[in-house]
């Protein structure tokens, strides 16, 4: 294992926590997307002052959140680089890949050949096949599933497809069965869907909610990630939260699972507790599949602030030896139109308890310089995406 700079650098994504339109936001059809901004104004301000000493509002002044004076990190905005706005596509490119065509989408439902297969491959009829919320779809088909048995297949504007199901009707090691072959019918160009999901569900007609027994299943990554070339060499790479399905294993040495934005900063705090050398990594997803999504800006600030009660306990963790980088994926604007990501730029923090104060960094065009700085962090040549800030990161400064 070669020497390195920082023998540990922990990376938390705010899943859809962008900061405002990205240049090309028109091509997407979301001028005018701020997902911070504008909840911090929906709700009169946010309350958020730990992130604001590291220099969130250095970035762009977001209501609510005070300019550091003397920032604690060095911070920028990154552009997505990828022609795309999900999960995947921004946690690919965070990591080196850029990804020049999207996955497909299917603003009419799938095409009744693969409804078809899926059918004959689960032994299950299927209902729904709709562009849908995943909490009014259950509500509405919930009681004919529970009679039927029949499948609740439904996607959104991202490429998924997603399946839905009672737990007491279907067992959930049958639903995952049925996702796993339904990743297989879809990996293909004919029908390529980014994620099959995994949505059980509970309760009685009138009083369903959502399990915290989600999995997600993703297209392998196309092409060799930073993470791989972590792996290759010895280092750990540790994934918290949906990280794993994400990259569908790839370049992973640990992962753990979590169902909660809380319960991924509990994972972490116990990460840092322990002796490693290499990579964390963590999504927090609440931002986006619970008020993002569901176009709720008031349970976004709550979430947000939550977050940031928790950043002390981070900072507390971080050895001299850590690096901190704070960033996003993509935006989810609550108070946008329709139920979609947003096309944004993402906020970038990165902290070290070596800096004797942050600095603004230049704006990054390509999330790949996260990735980037990783690889040159530890050492390793990196021939993909992405520059390297970390000569950037003066502990002088």
């Amino acid at each position: 294992m070669e020497s390195s700079q920082y023998k540990r650098v922990h990376v938390i994504v705010l899943d859809s926590v962008g900061i405002g339109e990205a240049p090309d936001a028109k091509d997407f059809n979301d001028l005018g997307a701020d997902t911070l901004g504008n909840i911090a104004e929906k709700v009169n301000g946010l309350k958020m002052p730990n992130i604001g000493r590291l220099g969130l509002s250095n970035i762009k002044e977001i209501k609510g959140i005070k300019k550091a004076e003397i920032p604690l990190a060095f911070y920028t905005k990154m552009q997505e680089a990828s022609r795309g706005k999900d999960t995947l596509t921004g946690h690919w490119e965070i990591m080196g890949l850029i990804t020049s065509h999207p996955f497909k989408v299917f603003p009419n439902g799938f095409p009744e050949l693969l409804v078809t297969r899926l059918e004959e491959a689960s032994g299950r009829t299927v209902i729904g096949n709709v562009p849908a919320s995943g909490t009014e779809i259950i509500e509405r088909l919930g009681p004919e599933h529970m009679k039927t048995g029949s499948l609740i297949v439904y996607t959104s504007a991202d490429s998924v497809l997603q399946i839905a199901a009672h737990e007491d009707i279907i067992p959930l090691n049958e639903l995952y069965h049925i996702c796993e072959q339904a990743r297989e019918l879809t990996r293909n160009e004919e029908f390529k869907v980014g994620r099959v999901i995994a949505r059980p569900f509970a309760g009685t007609p009138g009083h369903f909610h959502r399990t915290g027994n989600r999995r997600d299943y993703a297209l392998k990554p196309f092409d060799r990630t930073v993470m791989n070339e972590l792996k290759d060499r010895n280092f750990d790479v540790i994934a918290i939260g949906k990280i794993y399905d994400i990259y569908d294993g790839e370049g992973i040495t640990q992962s753990m699972r979590t169902t909660s934005n809380m319960e991924g900063m509990d994972q972490l705090v116990r990460v840092m507790d322990e002796d490693f050398i290499g990579l964390s990594f963590t999504n927090l997803v609440d931002f986006d599949a619970k008020f993002g999504h569901r176009r709720n800006p008031e349970g976004y600030a709550e979430a947000l602030e939550q977050f940031d009660a928790r950043i002390p306990e981070i900072l507390d963790r971080m050895r001299t030896d850590d690096l901190l980088i704070i960033t996003a994926d993509h935006g989810n604007d609550p108070t946008h139109h329709g139920t979609d990501h947003t096309r944004e730029y993402v906020p970038l923090l990165v902290y070290s308890k070596r800096f004797n104060k942050g600095k603004e960094l230049p704006v990054r065009k390509t999330f790949a310089d996260v990735g980037a700085t990783i690889a040159d962090n530890f050492g390793i040549r990196w021939n993909g995406a992405g520059d390297s800030f970390l000569p950037l990161l003066t502990t002088d400064s």
